[in-house]
């Protein structure tokens, strides 16, 4: 090492040389220590280029110092091609532009970190489209899809990635840059290619291009003299080996036109292989496969999935009109295809949103299958073989009798037109004594894939999942030719070591089974993943939905992430860190440093609840991890504070007086920012102001009518909870108002009116005889001690009530959700938790129940036509109850809605927080300031959550209703400013 390194670090050095960022913290290494894969490697540090530039000047020091180097874009891969012990960089932060569309040339040239469907918003206005589609389109980027052959299901019509990519300019690893493009001449930019190849015509042309998907090793039939001597086409699929690409020319085609969805139902997914070589003579745009066990569990989750035909397996097939075709030609296809099916089970589906939703199987099983139909994690690793589609069938029987042999299960689906099997298998990884059943499984599917012609990576790329396994597929003078290769481009290996060429086993480095069980420590219970919070933190296998492009998810999850763009304020990111805390190499506990910052700008939304395929919970996950790193140790002032709002709350707003007084005093500025900067609140916001009169003062007679009804119920004491569920039915029909704390004390407007809208639908209307808090303030602060006897108190006062058939409606979403769900893992041996949460409603939710739950036939909805509403379902609703119902009302209702997607950015004591503000501002103007902006006057906008009616006041002037006011009011509801 040179003298300069020994008084600057090698970050150091870098950071002088770029203009981009460098990071080596521990939180950064974490977060990059592992991608979509099974492995945990940690880097040295993680560097953000800019420019090309940067991009050769961070090579040039690894080559000088012998660190290596590995290119990264979304960290989607789930073979562990983007991760590495040395520099990892990292080109989606700012090396994403989309240079140039020519419409004319049908071309486009993007830099590496373009996440694929903003090239396709783009070329669509032109009426083009990138071919391939894999289903991480909405945040992998075209680096890469282009290091791994990316495909997707419409590579049946367009080919691979390999088939669409014209011109790709690179580094190598010796420093010298280059365009790799064809034809004659094209090797000569690395010296000795040429001559290698010729040498060794006949063994590519007997071991490469077989069939369409095989990419496994480098696919060097490229290189042939009747291929065009294609280098651009041969380094795809190389995974960052070879060359480092800092720009692509790829090649666009036109939009087909009048797609149209076939389904067809087979008996079993093999049967329904064994159809696909005849369909495919129909020119189809895509073939895909999915199994009932899938379609099952994506109703699960979903709670419904569209009809589908009968059937154990089904193949959805996609038929367009293409270029020069005339859009009859569809019908054409439809007709002939029904004909060769094989099957009777057949359904048609125009362009539309019902073959939307169909489609939308595929896209949510895509990410399901990273649990079992049992719920057990399963893992790629075996998760992209492939083999000629005429012999798919036969190799799905004998993959399936491998599995069931070695006890495994997993969810199939896959790429049928093109023979390639998608599958994540419940490996026991957990603990190292389960890694020979893994490698076993994977030597022997190995040879039963090779046994049929087949690929062990059809689109994925082999990484460290398979690389090792390349030996079993290829003759040992293919494998030695690799060599070779590599070392024109690469000698001193410093590209992606150990990943094609030199593999390490595949059972190394895996990042499951060094991380340990995590005691229970009195937190929550962690109850589906075993009461483990190890467990559940790996839930995260890092496929990276909640990175996604927004702009077609509608998705809620991670909104610091997307005014950001920082990889450490998105889900993946977050959980990263808190595995390393369960392996406590890297990260020693929970009080350390890097698990502060990880979750610092977490809004706890629990959006990522609903919106993580796989279950990821860091709202809980922050709880949990405050409650541990605090345990014992004096807290941020703000925990205090805002924490024990409801306490404050309770004293301030005792005496009338007392809360006008306060009031008063905090709406002077001097004082109010004096007192904010001492509380660690930030001084820009304002306090929302304590209500004179308590909302339990305005409805005491409410609140007696409770103790008389608990009296009725049961005489003499209160209701004791039954062991089964059996409700008593009781003569007047009730309905528990649960007034919580902000509507209790801060805002007591939405209470009320639902006081009215209840009464309005038959119901005679109690409000709990005591204070009942749910803890929400403590459960987001991690004082979960705290909040236990919060919500232990609350169930001696709703319990008695539930258990007799009264159904709880909440007014504040946040804390209807911790009733719905926190509750039952923060106390699940309480008996009288499912009670409570089984009669637990929103409004929209009671209002909309069957009798004798619900108002029946006694309440109609008022009529809104018309009327225009924007629409902020609060982050807790969406995510725990959904925010269906209210959809379902409103439309009912007649009212023309804008639903806002994402969070508004408060979000409880997050955006009061100092060091917040700014975040909070930019998550507000992802979607809901803009939508408020850009409404009619006369527009409502509709929010029951607190915190949102707040923010929007605070920031555009603008409160909203709760849609109790909404449909007290009806058509004479006014917006309600500043």
């Amino acid at each position: 090492m040179t003298a300069q390194f020994k008084t600057l670090t090698f970050a150091e050095h870098i950071a002088q040389r770029i203009s981009g960022e460098v990071d080596d913290s521990t939180r950064a290494r974490a977060e990059y220590s592992t991608d979509a894969s099974n492995y945990r490697v940690l880097p040295t540090l993680v560097a953000f280029p800019k420019t090309s530039e940067d991009v050769a000047a961070v090579l040039q020091l690894c080559r000088e110092q012998g660190v290596p180097f590995t290119s990264r874009g979304g960290g989607t891969s789930v073979a562990g091609n983007s991760i590495g012990t040395g520099v990892v960089l990292d080109f989606s932060r700012h090396m994403n532009g989309i240079l140039e569309i020519d419409p004319e040339a049908r071309s486009a040239r993007v830099q590496p970190g373009v996440v694929m469907s903003d090239l396709q918003r783009e070329a669509a206005k032109y009426g083009l489209r990138f071919g391939p589609d894999p289903s991480t389109q909405n945040r992998a980027t075209f680096g890469g899809m282009i290091g791994n052959n990316a495909c997707g299901p419409h590579a049946v019509a367009w080919g691979r990635t390999a088939d669409n990519v014209l011109a790709l300019e690179c580094i190598d690893g010796q420093g010298r840059k280059f365009t790799a493009g064809a034809g004659a001449g094209a090797l000569d930019v690395v010296p000795g290619l040429e001559p290698l190849i010729s040498a060794h015509l006949a063994d590519v042309r007997t071991n490469f291009g077989r069939f369409s998907r095989q990419v496994s090793g480098y696919s060097l039939e490229h290189l042939l003299p009747e291929n065009g001597r294609d280098l651009a086409k041969m380094l795809v699929g190389s995974e960052g080996t070879l060359v480092v690409i800092t720009e692509a020319t790829l090649r666009l085609v036109p939009l087909a036109q009048a797609p149209t969805l076939i389904v067809l139902g087979y008996p079993d997914m093999a049967a329904a292989a064994d159809a696909v070589p005849a369909l495919l003579e129909h020119a189809p745009l895509a073939v895909e496969g999915i199994d009932a066990e899938l379609v099952d569990v994506v109703r699960r989750s979903n709670g419904t999935v569209p009809e589908l035909p009968p059937g154990g397996g089904w193949l959805f097939i996609e038929v367009g009109a293409q270029e020069g075709e005339d859009v009859s030609v569809v019908g054409e296809r439809v007709e002939a295809i029904t004909r060769d099916a094989g099957t009777d089970a057949v359904m048609v589906r125009p362009p539309g949103p019902e073959a939307t939703e169909l489609w939308r199987i595929r896209a949510d099983g895509a990410g399901l299958g990273g649990r079992t139909p049992e719920g057990n994690p399963a893992w790629p690793g075996w998760e992209d073989s492939a083999v000629p589609p005429e012999k798919l069938g036969d190799y799905l029987r004998d993959l399936r009798a491998l599995m069931d042999h070695h006890g495994l299960d997993g969810l199939m689906y896959g790429h049928f037109g093109d023979g390639c099997v998608h599958v994540r298998i419940d490996f026991p990884i957990d603990e190292a004594s389960g890694l020979p059943i893994m490698r076993q499984f994977m030597e022997e599917a190995t040879d039963i894939a090779v046994r049929y012609g087949g690929s062990i990576s059809g689109e994925h790329g082999d990484g460290r999942a398979r690389s090792e396994m390349l030996q079993r597929m290829y003759p040992p003078k293919i494998i030695e030719l690799f060599s070779a290769v590599k070392n024109l481009f690469d000698p001193e290996e410093v590209l992606n070591p150990g990943i094609l060429v030199d593999p390490k086993p595949l059972d190394v480095d895996l990042r499951r089974p060094v991380a340990k069980p995590t005691e229970y420590a009195g937190g929550f219970h962690f109850v589906e993943d075993d009461g483990d919070f190890t467990r559940a933190v790996h839930r995260c296998t890092g496929v990276g939905n909640c990175r996604a492009d927004r702009g077609a998810a509608g998705f809620f999850m991670c909104p610091s992430y997307l005014a950001s763009r920082d990889e450490k304020d998105v889900t993946r990111g977050r959980a990263r860190v808190l595995q390393e805390v369960t392996n406590g190499r890297l990260v020693k506990d929970f009080a350390d440093k890097a698990v502060a910052e990880a979750l610092d700008l977490c809004l706890a939304c629990k959006a990522c609840g609903r919106d993580c395929p796989t279950g990821v919970n860091l709202a809980k996950y922050k709880s949990e991890a405050l409650y541990r790193g605090y345990k014992g140790k004096l807290r941020p002032r703000t925990h205090y504070v805002l924490g024990n709002l409801p306490i404050l709350g309770r004293l301030v707003t005792w005496l009338p007086p007392v809360a006008a007084i306060a009031n008063a005093v905090l709406k002077i500025s001097p004082i109010r920012k004096l007192a904010f900067s001492a509380l660690g609140i930030d001084a820009r916001r304002q306090m929302p102001g304590f209500s004179t009169k308590r909302f339990s003062r305005i409805a005491r007679s409410h609140r007696a009518a409770a103790r008389q009804a608990r009296e009725e119920l049961e005489p003499g004491r209160a209701v004791v909870v039954p062991e089964a569920a059996g409700r008593k039915s009781n003569a007047k029909k009730y309905v528990m108002l649960w007034a919580d704390s902000f509507s209790e004390t801060l805002d007591t407007t939405g209470a009320q009116a639902m006081v009215s809208v209840l009464q309005g639908a038959g119901y005679t209307v109690l409000i709990p005889p005591e204070d009942a808090c749910c803890g929400l303030t403590w459960i987001t602060t991690g004082q979960l001690g705290h909040a236990k006897k919060e919500l232990t108190n609350l169930l001696g006062i709703l319990a008695p009530f539930a258990a007799s058939g009264i159904p709880i409606v909440g007014v504040e979403p946040s804390c209807t959700a911790v009733l719905r769900e926190d509750m039952r893992d923060l106390l699940p041996e309480d008996k009288r938790v499912e009670v409570v949460a089984d009669m637990t409603f929103t409004l929209a939710e009671l209002l909309s129940a069957p009798d004798p739950i619900g108002p029946g036939n006694e309440w109609n909805a008022p009529d809104l036509t018309g009327m225009e509403i924007v629409a902020q379902p609060h982050c807790h609703h969406y995510s725990v109850m959904g925010w269906e119902a209210d959809a379902d009302l409103l439309k009912a209702a007649g009212a023309q809605v804008t639903t806002i997607s994402g969070c508004c950015g408060l979000a409880g004591n997050f955006g009061m927080e100092q060091g917040h503000y700014d975040i909070s501002v930019k998550v507000a103007e992802n979607n809901l300031l803009p939508v408020l902006k850009n409404s009619a006057p006369d527009t409502v906008y509709l929010a029951d959550g607190f915190s949102c009616r707040t923010q929007a006041e605070q920031l555009a002037g603008n409160q909203g209703v709760h849609l109790a006011e909404l449909l007290r009011d009806g058509r004479s509801t006014r917006r309600r400013t500043a």
